[in-house]
């Protein structure tokens, strides 16, 4: 059976983040993920999650100044301290909450960098970075981005991503596999889908064209939630959609689909 995630960046926005997390449990979510948990303390977070007996499953390593437009440092030449010490708190905070995955953002190529250049560096920042993650008992995942959503983003192909978890080696780094990005950049999602189990360590779902609710738009939920049980996916699919009006009331779609 599927098991879904809110996503406390995206849903339940009509209250402040921690009352999010009694809001989702409150309407049958018991796993969160969520972009960042940096503002509050860690203990803080980690009462709301055992009050409301949730998992923590997925948050992002500090991305850089996200309010000047980064978004992750992983491939960024010149920005390795940081990342390593992004990396860190990242780890610390996993720690605090018993989450066993963080995804690492590539990030967006400054101007002159060349993707060889990008490839070399984002390849020796994952490799330590999952071996430090390892040591902590935590999962480092990477996801492939669409370009209209994110211009420029280092990663956009689950091809990409499986050439760079075959680099540095399979079972070291996982997949985040976000179907909404693949519809839009690749498509033929569920045959990518199946194909790429073997390295998918967390799923991803919003409809597209307006990365809303599933039923919004133009995929096939019923067949692609089938196929998620079918290929035998044990892991979190997280609901990573922007409500089309006020969260509790586009929640039928878990009704109409069976999840």
């Amino acid at each position: 059976m599927v098991q879904l995630a809110a996503n406390l960046s995206m849903m339940f926005t009509e209250v402040p983040f921690l009352d999010r997390f009694e809001r989702a449990a409150r309407n049958g979510f018991d796993a969160v993920e969520y972009l960042f948990p940096y503002e509050f303390p860690a203990p803080e977070i980690a009462a709301r999650l055992k009050d409301n007996g949730q998992t923590q499953v997925l948050f992002n390593a500090p991305p850089g100044n996200w309010a000047a437009g980064e978004r992750g440092l992983a491939a960024v030449p010149g920005r390795e301290a940081e990342f390593r010490e992004g990396l860190s708190r990242a780890l610390d905070y996993a720690a605090a909450l018993g989450c066993r995955q963080v995804h690492v953002m590539a990030g967006i190529l400054p101007p002159g960098v060349g993707h060889l250049t990008a490839a070399s560096v984002y390849a020796a920042n994952l490799a330590s970075a999952a071996r430090e993650a390892a040591q902590a008992k935590v999962k480092l995942l990477i996801e492939p981005i669409n370009h209209r959503d994110m211009p420029g983003y280092f990663l956009n192909t689950t091809r990409q991503a499986a050439e760079i978890i075959a680099a540095i080696g399979e079972g070291t780094i996982g997949l985040q596999f976000d179907l909404y990005h693949c519809q839009i950049t690749e498509g033929d999602v569920t045959r990518r889908m199946a194909e790429l189990l073997p390295l998918i360590a967390h799923m991803q779902i919003a409809d597209v064209p307006e990365r809303h609710e599933p039923g919004s738009g133009e995929i096939g939920w019923e067949y692609v939630f089938g196929r998620i049980d079918a290929i035998g996916y044990k892991g979190f699919v997280g609901c990573e959609y922007r409500p089309a009006a006020e969260t509790e009331a586009g929640l039928a779609w878990r009704k109409r689909y069976g999840v």
